[in-house]
C-alpha cells in the first residue's frame, strides 16, 4: 500500500478525488485481511499507515465480524489524513484489544 501510484481518480475534472484502490480492495476482503492489516499498523511510512487505517475501518465492517463484535468496528474520527494517524492508531489498537479473539477464531 505504500506505492502511491496504486490509486485511481473519480469525480469531475474540476473536483477530482483519489480512489485508494489497495485500501478499498483490502477493505472488501474483510475479516481475512484484518490480521495482515494490523501487522502493518506500525509502518514508518505515514502514507501507508493512513491507508492501513482506512482499510481497517472498512474491513472491520465485514458482516460476519460485526455479528461477533456486536456491530463494533474500527470507527475513525477522521480518515485519509496522515496528521491523524497517531490518534487513529490508538483507536485501532483499542478495538483490537477488545476484539482480537473474535477475529482469530
Amino acid at each position: 500500500m505504500a506505492d502511491q501510484r496504486f490509486v485511481a481518480s473519480y469525480g469531475d475534472r474540476d473536483n477530482p478525488r483519489p480512489w485508494y484502490i489497495a485500501a478499498e480492495r483490502l477493505g472488501e476482503i474483510g475479516l481475512p485481511a484484518i490480521p495482515l492489516l494490523f501487522s502493518r499498523l506500525d509502518t514508518s511510512n505515514a502514507y501507508e499507515q493512513m491507508l492501513v487505517l482506512y482499510a481497517l475501518q472498512l474491513a472491520t465492517q465485514d458482516p460476519q465480524l460485526m455479528v461477533r463484535t456486536g456491530s463494533e468496528y474500527v470507527q475513525l474520527g477522521s480518515v485519509l489524513d496522515p496528521a491523524r494517524n497517531a490518534e487513529n492508531v490508538a483507536t485501532a489498537r483499542q478495538w483490537w484489544q477488545k476484539h482480537a479473539e473474535q477475529v482469530t477464531r
